[in-house]
């Protein structure tokens, strides 16, 4: 049986490049827009477009879910694994570690998604934008 924290180097390991890449790449995708046209294209074929800004929130928010529910996901395979330990004391520590080390990864999460919360209100408010990213004006 492989490790769970094999799978998650793996998982960690893959995403690592494409998360590089996506943060060198972003600055063009931004940009795109004023080089080419894009809004006024999207706005004659009766698209709907957004901001950076908002799209960057809802790639913030979609991580913070993300991680929240690997997290939670981990709680539930702790508790798995310890009432299928059947008394093993070795398993039972392992199920108790785990449980011990998801719920400080969660509460690291949630901690970072109240400050992230609370940057992007503090920006937003700066910038005069409400936090759906509808201009105020």
């Amino acid at each position: 049986m492989v490790e769970l924290a094999q799978v998650l180097h793996r998982i960690m390991k893959f995403l690592k490049y494409k998360i590089i890449l996506l943060i060198a790449l972003f600055p063009l995708l931004v940009s795109a827009d004023e080089w080419y046209g894009l809004e006024e294209a999207a706005g004659s074929a009766g698209l709907i477009t957004r901001r950076p800004a908002d799209v960057t929130t809802n790639i913030v928010n979609a991580s913070f879910l993300f991680l929240g529910s690997l997290f939670g996901a981990l709680i539930i395979f702790g508790g798995f694994k310890w009432m299928t330990s059947q008394g093993n004391r070795d398993q039972i520590q392992e199920a108790k570690d785990l449980i011990r080390n998801a719920a400080i990864g969660f509460a690291i999460v949630l901690v970072a998604f109240g400050i992230t919360r609370y940057i992007i209100a503090q920006l937003a408010e700066a910038t005069d934008v409400d936090h759906s990213g509808a201009s105020s004006s």
